[in-house]
């Protein structure tokens, strides 16, 4: 969808009421009311266009509403993008991860004191790495025909790889305000 040709239509008293725009060539005039899809298309559009979907200056109050959005949908893929790079990586597998529980207190008559009677408990079991290469066999024709082996890089390892450099993408291009909001 595209916008063009917007601008702010003000009614009585100098009360905003409707965004006037070129909305996939038909004029259309749509409410401001952030419940409304188009609305928010305008919003988006600001967003990727700047001012060039509008006539003159983007009105202040729907600049402040695109920025709010704009900082919102960065909020939610920073996040997502933290949480995926937190997951470990499965070339490399992951540790056993205990905790010490404190199960009782009991008096100690060799210490003369009160200790704790502890547990070991696993919180996150011990996940394997796994295979870095896999074996493809390839035919050529039917079965009984000559066939070609290759080894390559394990596919999940490979999509791993993908997921890791894009969610790290994310976070290098994430504003330090967004990541400041994250961190509160």
């Amino acid at each position: 969808m595209t916008i063009e040709n917007a601008t702010l239509n003000i009614g009585e008293d100098d009360v905003r009421q409707s965004i006037s725009c070129v909305l996939d060539g038909q004029n259309v005039s749509i409410p401001l009311r952030e419940t409304n899809r188009h609305y928010q298309l305008v919003l988006d559009a600001i967003i990727e266009q700047g001012a060039d979907c509008w006539d003159g200056d983007i009105p202040t109050e729907l600049q402040t509403a695109a920025d709010a959005k704009l900082s919102t949908i960065q909020l939610t893929k920073y996040s997502d993008a933290i949480d995926r790079l937190s997951k470990f990586v499965i070339a490399d597998g992951r540790e056993e991860v205990t905790e010490e529980v404190v199960l009782r207190q009991e008096f100690d008559d060799e210490v003369g004191d009160i200790v704790d009677i502890t547990e070991t408990r696993v919180v996150l079991e011990a996940i394997d790495p796994v295979p870095a290469t896999i074996t493809v066999t390839s035919h050529s024709g039917s079965i009984e025909d000559s066939s070609t082996t290759t080894t390559i890089e394990n596919p999940a390892i490979t999509q791993d790889n993908a997921e890791r450099a894009e969610a790290q993408a994310i976070v290098d291009a994430t504003p330090q305000s967004v990541i400041d909001t994250y961190n509160e």
